[in-house]
């Protein structure tokens, strides 16, 4: 059985959880706190009573000393008297001679046959019940020069009983209600803080049957489960980027290939059909498809350069070295290639400065920039190179006199494939992947990379690396 209420209560949603067990918490509370408090009120009560018995046998046993009690007719009358004024409601005071019979009793509103009398040597109080009446019963000795006997004093604690009674149903009462409104506001409070969750699970039923642009509604409050929705939709934001990417370089890859293909087979289809005795078609259709098939190499291979400087780098494989020896050695070599253009450098600022990554990263970096700025540069060719030193980095700046970009096409020069002007960038070679894998690299090992251009005056590409 017990075992059956577990496994409904894991069952159930955490709304009924949370209500459940705050309602089950403080009514525990609660309970602790009423049974306390009853049991402090009841032994303060108790006290007081006793406290007030204990008085009014102190008194009555110093008038008694004084009037120096001795049992004639005359003072038993006048003891009687004074007894009866002296006693209060729901009150007994009786006085027994030396062999315990009653001589004097006042009586209020109770029947003095309820405790039977009994002598005593010493202070005795008592708790008796006479059928469903509880009784306190208090007996002291009373000694004069005249008389010895015992004084009996008991009341009924019918009043304190029904007041703690009624005590105890004011705590039950109040319990049950405290524990009501208890579970009303644990479900209000519950639907409130559950609100961010209930909606985050019905973003997430919404995007799997409608697609990734569901998002969380925003809610005002900034706790924990806000942020969680928050952060849902800043996960669903990048992934729907991400799949958007994706989709686009597929787009964009299968475009890039898809033109040589087609231009092979085009080629390959003429000398199928008659250029096999012609030997100026073979010989012409032999080269544009070689040519072809290079471009199809460096698109494949770029591709894979790009898939590469997404991998992240164990530290331990990482370098230290001097930049400027590395970005020397480059310029030295493109300088040979293109004795058409004048390199000029001025890194004097960072010759002593060193930094952390692959030396083959900087190079496929530096050579990419380069060659950009080559290919895209006009009258007069040339091409300068500024390194400087920039918080806790180094930063370099590529800068030539080229064509330049438009500003609407700035934001998306580091995107897979894009071109600024791609039957021009096409007939140059370009695939579109050199600023991609270029940038992929530089934020690899904590850098920056941006660009600036203006048409037809010139562009300039500035990375930075933190220093090692």
């Amino acid at each position: 059985m017990m075992t059956l209420i577990i496994a409904k209560l894991n069952r159930l949603p955490i709304k009924w959880k949370l209500v459940l067990w705050s309602s089950l918490l403080l009514f525990l509370l609660f309970a602790v706190y009423n049974l306390a408090q009853y049991w402090v009120i009841n032994e303060w009560m108790k006290k007081q009573e006793l406290v007030s018995m204990q008085k009014n046998m102190v008194e009555l046993q110093d008038y008694f000393q004084e009037k120096r009690l001795a049992l004639e007719p005359g003072n038993v009358t006048n003891t009687q008297k004074f007894l009866d004024n002296f006693n209060q409601s729901n009150q007994v005071i009786r006085i027994l001679d030396a062999a315990g019979t009653p001589i004097i009793t006042a009586a209020d509103h109770l029947d003095s046959e309820w405790v039977s009398p009994k002598s005593v040597e010493h202070m005795e109080t008592l708790n008796i019940w006479h059928l469903e009446e509880h009784l306190l019963v208090m007996r002291s000795p009373l000694v004069t020069p005249d008389f010895k006997g015992t004084l009996e004093i008991f009341n009924n604690l019918e009043t304190f009983e029904q007041l703690s009674k009624l005590t105890l149903w004011v705590m039950l009462i109040g319990g049950a209600a405290a524990v009501l409104l208890s579970g009303l506001g644990g479900l209000v409070l519950a639907r409130k803080l559950l609100q961010p969750v209930q909606m985050l699970a019905e973003t997430i039923k919404n995007v799997k049957q409608k697609g990734m642009h569901e998002r969380v509604r925003k809610v005002g409050n900034e706790d924990e489960l806000s942020n969680l929705a928050s952060l849902f939709n800043e996960l669903m934001d990048q992934l729907e980027a991400s799949f958007r990417q994706q989709k686009q370089f597929v787009e964009d890859a299968s475009h890039e290939l898809k033109t040589p293909i087609s231009i092979i087979e085009g080629h390959l289809r003429l000398l199928n059909r008659w250029g096999k005795q012609e030997p100026m078609i073979v010989d012409e259709s032999l080269t544009a498809s070689l040519q072809e098939v290079e471009r199809l190499k460096g698109i494949v291979q770029e591709l894979l350069q790009l898939t590469r400087s997404e991998v992240s780098i164990p530290e331990s494989d990482l370098e230290i070295f001097h930049m400027y020896e590395v970005i020397a050695g480059i310029v030295k070599s493109f300088s040979v290639l293109h004795p058409d253009f004048e390199f000029r450098t001025e890194l004097e600022e960072i010759k002593s400065i060193s930094i952390q990554m692959l030396p083959f990263h900087l190079e496929q970096t530096m050579l990419i920039l380069l060659d950009n700025a080559v290919n895209y540069s006009l009258e007069p060719r040339n091409i300068l190179l500024i390194g400087t030193q920039r918080g806790n980095g180094v930063q370099l700046q590529v800068i030539d006199q080229g064509i330049g970009i438009p500003e609407s096409d700035l934001p998306h020069v580091f995107d897979r494939f894009y071109r600024v002007d791609k039957s021009r960038n096409r007939e140059q070679g370009g695939t579109g992947l050199g600023l991609s894998i270029a940038k992929r690299i530089v934020e690899s090992y904590g850098g920056e990379i941006s660009i600036s251009s203006k048409e037809n005056q010139g562009t300039t590409v500035a990375i930075w690396f933190p220093t090692a």
